[in-house]
């Protein structure tokens, strides 16, 4: 099956292009040059770039796979968001507001959202591949 963005923007919680530049570069300019921040930041893109290799993947795989790796799916995915929060919880501590975290929501909020950070994190893979060049 070929995916369009076009469709992407029909599905419930999607964010935009815009909306993601607008979150990441919130994260940006809150994390700065703050050594602790990074590292945290760090750590995330190394999950986000764990997870979006799975959801990359996701299509293309049987049914059987799919069973298979579902709950290392899963289990990337919670780690995702675990290190999303860790960076706000620091960023709160350091006087800043966090607010894209409110902004990508929270599962508990809708379950939606938990799709919506999975694309966000799919979104910070896409900009470190394409500047990888």
């Amino acid at each position: 099956m070929m995916y369009t963005y076009e469709e992407y923007l029909t599905k419930e919680k999607a964010l935009s292009v815009e909306q993601m530049e607008q979150i990441h570069r919130q994260i940006i300019e809150e994390v700065g040059t703050d050594a602790d921040a990074l590292e945290i930041y760090d750590e995330l893109m190394g999950v986000v770039t764990r997870y979006a290799e799975i959801r990359a993947k996701w299509p293309l795989m049987g049914r059987e796979e799919k069973r298979d790796k579902d709950s290392l799916r899963t289990s990337c995915h919670d780690s995702v968001i675990t290190h999303f929060n860790m960076l706000a919880r620091y960023l709160k501590t350091q006087g800043k507001t966090a607010a894209w975290r409110d902004t990508l929501g929270y599962e508990e909020e809708n379950r939606y959202n938990r799709k919506a950070i999975g694309d966000f994190a799919c979104y910070l893979v896409f900009l470190n591949s394409i500047n990888a060049r």
